[in-house]
């Protein structure tokens, strides 16, 4: 059974949107004996599309044209800065409208929430989009239960992702759905991604935001991502900074919500979770704890599950390289 998935794209939509599942689809295709999905590209007008990043897709249908492809299986709505513009158009939230009850599953990418929700057809569901846009969307549409943390949700059969490369994990997840965990995982791999990103979408924009809000700590912060191993105590991170203890832990909380003690286990779990995934060596979870200072096996596991929401076991047969897919070896039983 091939199923028909259709992407809705507009002047100034941002790229990702389209190209990340998009390509997930296309690649559910190359690593199936018979293709499992078709894929259509609609926009208001048939031909090239230019995103907001310069580049243009090309478009084989209209979105008035949506009627005559259906019965579709899902439907995509990508988001990006020309969403707002399509928001006051009343003919494409007419054709969404018509089209939705006859779509197993409708869905947006990022800001592409803004859509769905101007037609109407978000009324009552637990949403997601882009952090950045959270705020806005829960203010202009108070009908919407809106979860700014969530990378993706599912909720009365509505599908809502959050920012940009979001969009590549609600893809993932619809093809886990159809064709099981196993094909995900090939896919997951060939693109380098992961099958289930671990953590909410905060957790990501935070740390990408880390060193550039970190104020008077820049400095401090670029040794520690330099090596995180070193013994790194409270008292020579003060030291470093010039300040006292308990400065320093007013510093952290200021700027990044958090502290030097936390902010530094972030990141040794961090390597501990690329040592998994490199997959070039069999190491052991103790070993793993003491090259970075994570305490004892156990502790790294309850760590790395409690921030990353999977085992390190699990998380290594998802997304290892196939060729080392045999499993950690492990020093404790409940693993």
């Amino acid at each position: 059974m091939t199923r028909h998935v259709a992407l809705f794209a507009y002047p100034d939509c941002q790229l990702l949107d389209v190209s990340g599942p998009w390509q997930v689809f296309a690649s559910a295709n190359t690593l199936s004996p018979q293709p499992l999905y078709q894929l259509t590209l609609v926009a208001d007008a048939v031909g090239p599309v230019v995103t907001n990043g310069g580049l243009a897709v090309h478009a084989t249908h209209t979105y008035h044209q949506l009627t005559h492809l259906l019965p579709l299986d899902t439907l995509l709505v990508a988001g990006g800065s020309g969403v707002m513009q399509q928001c006051e158009i009343a003919a494409v939230k007419q054709v969404l409208c018509e089209v939705a009850p006859e779509v197993r599953r409708l869905g947006s990418i990022c800001s592409g929430a803004f859509l769905l929700a101007a037609a109407g057809l978000l009324e009552g569901c637990r949403v997601t989009t882009h952090w950045r846009h959270a705020p806005q969307l829960a203010d202009e549409y108070p009908a919407l239960s809106v979860e700014p943390d969530a990378l993706y949700i599912e909720s009365n059969g509505r599908y809502t992702s959050a920012g940009v490369t979001a969009g590549i994990d609600l893809a993932l997840s619809l093809v886990e759905a159809d064709h099981g965990a196993d094909l995900a995982g090939r896919v997951a791999r060939e693109l380098v991604v992961f099958l289930q990103r671990p953590g909410g979408q905060s957790q990501f924009s935070e740390i990408l935001r880390h060193q550039q809000e970190a104020g008077p700590l820049r400095r401090l912060l670029d040794q520690l991502h330099a090596d995180p191993s070193v013994d790194h105590g409270l008292e020579s991170m003060a030291d470093l900074m010039a300040v006292s203890p308990r400065h320093l832990t007013r510093l952290f909380r200021r700027y990044l919500n958090t502290t030097p003690g936390a902010y530094l286990t972030q990141l040794r779990l961090e390597q501990a979770r690329l040592a998994l995934l490199n997959g070039r060596e069999n190491v052991s979870l103790e070993r793993l704890a003491q090259r970075w200072r994570l305490g004892g096996a156990e502790q790294l596991r309850r760590q790395f599950q409690r921030y990353y929401g999977v085992s390190p076991s699990v998380y290594r047969q998802r997304f290892a390289s196939s060729h080392t897919d045999d499993s950690i070896q492990e020093s404790v039983s409940c693993l």
